[in-house]
């Protein structure tokens, strides 16, 4: 059984989720303005950053509530499915 989030425990990711949808559509009005290719290249670089941090912050809470709670009941099952989350996302 998955474990489930409360709004108020998902709301730091939620955030950061915003705001680097925010920066994405500064970068994409960056590219339709025809900026400077070093600057849009910078500024993407922001972007995917901050999508990385939020994976990492978003692991390592399923790892110290999901994955602790399911093994704690004995869902070994979770470990394996963390494995496959880290593959997944090292891609």
């Amino acid at each position: 059984m998955a474990h489930q989030h409360t709004p108020e425990e998902m709301k730091p990711i939620v955030n950061r989720l915003s705001r680097a949808i925010g920066h994405l559509e500064h970068v994409k009005k960056m590219v339709e303005e025809g900026r400077d290719c070093s600057e849009i290249l910078i500024q993407l670089s922001a972007v995917e950053a901050a999508i990385n941090s939020t994976g990492v912050e978003l692991l390592k809470d399923h790892i110290d509530q999901c994955v602790i709670e399911a093994v704690n009941e004995g869902d070994m099952k979770a470990i394996e499915d963390l494995k496959v989350a880290i593959e997944r996302y090292c891609k």
